[in-house]
């Protein structure tokens, strides 16, 4: 229950960073064709965009959309299968784990540099995206892997 509560608002985030992206892209494309040079839309495409890309990476990563040997995986079965699966995880959870490590260093290290644009703006808020997605990866797949071994003992494998 808690996985798919965080995972529709990843999903929620996504969409709304995405949907600010294309505003501030239509914005920028109608104020060109006008003579008129808004500076702050550059940023906020760039940046939103950013938010949106790092959302759905986590999401796509619980979906087992993102990352697995899908030729290898057709192939096996039962607990060969469910072996893969461990073993992608743990890799998996090895990475996503450095992501939220060093995601938070990135954070400390530029939370006080400003926005060119948009002064006021923090880039602390940009690189926050980054350790929120190495966390939730990290939940989704420890998530993973204790579904796994809860069905090791079954012969059929876990999706």
């Amino acid at each position: 229950m808690f996985i798919k509560w965080l995972e529709r608002i990843q999903l929620t985030l996504g969409i709304l960073f995405l949907c600010i992206f294309f505003t501030a892209i239509l914005i920028q494309v109608i104020t060109r064709y006008m003579g008129v040079s808004v500076v702050w839309t550059e940023e906020v495409a760039n940046y939103s965009f950013i938010w949106s890309v790092f959302m759905g990476a986590s999401v796509m990563l619980n979906r087992r959309e993102h990352f697995k040997f899908d030729l290898v995986l057709k192939k096996l079965r039962g607990k060969k299968r469910n072996t893969l699966f461990i073993i992608n995880d743990l890799i998996l959870l090895a990475f996503s784990f450095a992501i939220f490590f060093y995601g938070i260093q990135a954070v400390q290290s530029f939370w006080n540099y400003n926005w060119v644009s948009l002064s006021q703006m923090k880039m602390g808020y940009v690189w926050v995206s980054v350790p929120i997605m190495g966390g939730t990866m990290v939940i989704y797949t420890l998530n993973h892997i204790i579904r796994i071994l809860r069905n090791f003992s079954r012969e059929e494998a876990v999706e």
